[in-house]
């Protein structure tokens, strides 16, 4: 039995303000950004790549879809094994791969063989995302996981652009995309180190083997509710929307008629800043009033911000994709939660289920805003987000019951 199982009986669960409470919030705070920053580690040089290699933007943002598809076919493996080896020993050792495999991403010769890397990088991190949700949910008290939750997924925020950023400054400083991946793969190992020596061993966690069997038996136990299944289909779209902003705002900024520097246009990875705050507001929003009205503003607020990235002028541009970031952070802090209560059992597959549908929104939002930006340029790129988070709203419309009384 792994240490982070060794558990006499089961300990309570943690309220805000208990002593345990905090550790565990930093320590996945510190996973978070981890997985964000090696995940979207080529968003920020999608241009270069572009001009290394003679390819399409759209060919350019394979290098974040293969990961992010990659992610979203293992994350319920990964999610199994948490349940058999622990939830600790299976993030600290999925960070730790994928720190290796961007090590050797910022080294790959060819075009093909990074894309390998990524994918490759993609199939370690899914060990992260869906059993972080699960540990969670096992370890704090359900009345107060949305505040918990939201600290994580403000560890994502803060990795988003702080990784980008980092990525940015140094492929602008260093003039290679290759020393940018590198760095970012370090700064990623630095952050691995504090995870592991924060993140307390899990006190509520005993561990029952997962069988294919019964794996496939919880999954469809999962996808048979029909709450669930809209909470999976809400992160699947806003994710969408989320990646496809970001991979292709950039060509919008350096090209006409703003024609900024590249580390200009860098900076404005600055924005995930406010998904930081979002997330954890949001959190508690819904443990207050429900998730769905949370979720309902998130969506309005992130398709008032796509519209107001048509204008012409960069400060009301840089306006709307800070809307669209605190609408894409608050509904998937809410949403995310939301899996971690309904699911009565097998929580780390409930979780799975959802990043899986979370990062497939990912792969397909970001490559099918490619081909939108090449047919029709940014105007078409708006339509396509707009359409997506339209379809977010009719889908969580009908979530009208607190997620207490599921």
């Amino acid at each position: 039995m792994s240490s982070s199982s060794a558990v006499s009986g089961p300990a309570p669960a943690l309220r805000r303000g208990d002593p345990g409470f905090r550790p565990i919030a930093i320590g996945l705070f510190f996973a978070g950004f981890t997985t964000f920053a090696l995940l979207y580690a080529t968003q920020p040089l999608l241009p270069a790549l572009v001009g290394a290699y003679g390819i399409t933007p759209g060919e350019a943002s394979l290098s974040v879809s293969v990961t992010t598809a990659a992610l979203a076919i293992a994350v319920i493996p990964a999610s199994a094994l948490s349940e058999r080896w622990g939830r600790r020993p299976v993030m600290i050792g999925s960070l730790a791969a994928a720190v290796v495999f961007g090590l050797a991403a910022s080294v790959a010769p060819g075009f093909g063989l990074l894309l390998v890397l990524r994918a490759l990088e993609g199939l370690a991190l899914a060990g992260l995302p869906a059993v972080g949700m699960a540990y969670l949910a096992d370890e704090i008290d359900g009345d107060h996981l949305g505040g918990a939750m939201g600290l994580y997924v403000a560890g994502n925020s803060v990795g988003g652009f702080g990784g980008r950023l980092v990525t940015s400054a140094l492929a602008d400083l260093t003039g290679s995309w290759r020393w940018a991946l590198a760095g970012i793969a370090l700064l990623s190992a630095a952050c691995l180190v504090a995870f592991a020596a924060v993140l307390p061993a899990s006190r509520r966690f005993r561990p029952s083997p997962v069988g294919v069997r019964v794996l496939l038996a919880e999954a469809r136990s999962h996808l048979a509710d029909p709450v669930l299944r809209r909470l999976y289909a809400v992160g699947l779209l806003v994710m969408g929307v989320f990646v496809c902003a970001y991979n292709y705002v950039t060509f919008l900024l350096l090209g006409p008629p703003f024609r900024l520097p590249a580390l200009v246009v860098g900076f404005v990875f600055v924005l995930y800043a406010v998904g930081t705050a979002t997330s954890t507001r949001a959190g508690r929003l819904a443990d207050r009033v429900g998730t769905s009205p949370v979720v309902l503003g998130a969506a309005t607020v992130a398709a008032v911000g796509a519209v107001l990235m048509l204008a012409s002028w960069v400060a009301v541009v840089v306006a709307g994709l800070a809307l669209l970031t605190v609408g894409f952070f608050a509904a998937h802090t809410v949403a995310s939660s939301w899996v971690g209560r309904r699911a009565e059992h097998g929580r780390a597959v409930a979780s799975g289920l959802y990043l899986g549908a979370y990062y497939v929104g990912s792969s397909v939002g970001g490559t099918l805003g490619g081909v939108a930006y090449g047919l029709a340029g940014w105007p078409a790129t708006v339509v396509f987000m707009v359409v997506l988070l339209a379809l977010a709203a009719v889908t969580a419309w009908p979530l009208r019951p607190s997620p207490h009384s599921s």
